[in-house]
């Protein structure tokens, strides 16, 4: 199954302290929410991923902010199961391959969309979405480009997801949302309900 399609919004968290990470990602599980990408933003990243993969099976967890050849390998070591990155170097694309794991490569213009296409890629990243055009953008690019499909990242919000999930070339969107606060597990569950139900608002 493809990445898009195992949740109408993966959750992007930025993990400072490892011991929010497993009840967070139990507490999204509980919500419906079966993904969670793993931000390379923090020195407690890699050992949240390993956590994560170790210890809540029932989640994909993902390292997302790959932007060194270095993150992809590490990743891979940590338990990582798919790779994000914000936008799409020859280095990082090629590391990032050569894991095996899936990738979503960034892209927020058509020049770099048509240039991963011609690569192989029909499932990308747009980043960042709101700041490149958000849904005016998608929906202009959907008739030359109608074979690509994408999870648009950076400034959504739980009231502006459901104008993306409408478009027929968004398959989810990634949201910081959800775990605003690590820490509070009971909210976190929460919004993953939400957030899971919102493909059949859309």
């Amino acid at each position: 199954m493809s990445l898009l399609d195992l949740s109408p919004v993966v959750p992007v968290v930025v993990v400072e302290d490892v011991a929010h990470a497993v009840p967070l990602a139990q507490a999204l599980l509980r919500g419906g929410v079966g993904i969670v990408e793993v931000t390379l933003r923090t020195p407690a990243a890699l050992d949240a991923i390993r956590a994560i993969a170790a210890e809540v099976p029932g989640t994909v967890v993902g390292a997302g902010t790959v932007t060194a050849p270095e993150h992809a390998k590490a990743a891979l070591e940590a338990g990582a199961r798919f790779l994000v990155t914000p936008g799409s170097t020859d280095l990082v694309l090629g590391a990032a391959e050569d894991t095996g794991l899936p990738l979503l490569p960034g892209a927020a213009t058509v020049s770099e969309a048509m240039r991963l296409a011609e690569r192989g890629y029909t499932e990308l990243k747009f980043f960042p979405a709101e700041a490149a055009g958000g849904v005016p953008y998608l929906k202009s690019i959907a008739g030359p480009l109608p074979q690509l499909r994408f999870c648009p990242t950076g400034g959504i919000s739980a009231a502006t997801a459901p104008d993306y999930l409408a478009l027929a070339t968004v398959g989810c969107v990634g949201g910081s949302w959800l775990t605003a606060d690590p820490a509070d597990t009971a909210r976190i569950e929460e919004q993953a309900r939400l957030a899971a139900a919102l493909r059949a608002d859309a």
